[in-house]
């Protein structure tokens, strides 16, 4: 009977996509210490061990939100990056959609404790971890690579160049999304313009 049970509350339970984005949304309100396994159940109408059957550990289910959110955005990156205009455009609306939008940013407040429970990860997180960088940086160098071959910018190496702007792009995104004095978002995608005029500049 209990075994019945579980079943039906499993098959009454929302679907996982309801459950991610409750998560998403209470670390946008709340914060992320406020997300435990017996709050997001009372949230979605589920029991922590629900839950639990559903995402193992904490560990896991912050991961499966982390690629709930990445898939969103990826595909407002892709509508961006298919736009009409130049390379540069398209390039600078990259950077704006990577760049948190403020102080404890849920999307960058997620990815900093993910990236801090790596260390402890498997193989299969990490491997989960690296594959959405990888559609980050693949976008990106897909881009340098289109403004290169245009003309519109200087003879780079496009995959060399996406790693170095990435890695400034992180650093930033860190220190606007945990309010560091003086690197506001607009004073950081200042920053980066300039990075770009002066890593990109071309002849023509």
């Amino acid at each position: 009977m209990a075994g019945a049970g579980q079943a039906r509350a499993r098959k009454n339970a929302p679907p996982r996509e309801d459950v991610l984005a409750a998560a998403m949304e209470m670390i946008a309100e709340r914060g992320l210490e406020k997300l435990t396994m017996a709050a997001l159940g009372r949230e979605v109408g589920m029991s922590s061990g629900h839950l639990l059957y559903y995402f193992r550990t904490k560990d896991e289910l912050l991961l499966r939100t982390l690629e709930w959110s990445e898939g969103r955005l990826g595909a407002e990156r892709g509508r961006l990056l298919a736009r009409p205009g130049t390379a540069r455009a398209r390039l600078d609306a990259y950077v704006e959609l990577y760049v948190p939008d403020g102080p404890g940013d849920p999307h960058w407040t997620l990815w900093l404790e993910v990236w801090n429970r790596s260390l402890g990860a498997d193989e299969d997180g990490r491997d989960r971890q690296a594959a959405i960088e990888g559609a980050w940086h693949r976008d990106l160098v897909a881009l340098i690579a289109e403004g290169v071959s245009r003309g519109e910018f200087g003879p780079v190496d496009p995959d060399r160049t996406a790693a170095r702007l990435r890695a400034l792009l992180d650093g930033f995104a860190i220190h606007v999304a945990i309010g560091l004095r003086g690197t506001g978002r607009e004073h950081v995608l200042a920053h980066v313009r300039e990075f770009l005029d002066a890593t990109l500049a071309s002849d023509a």
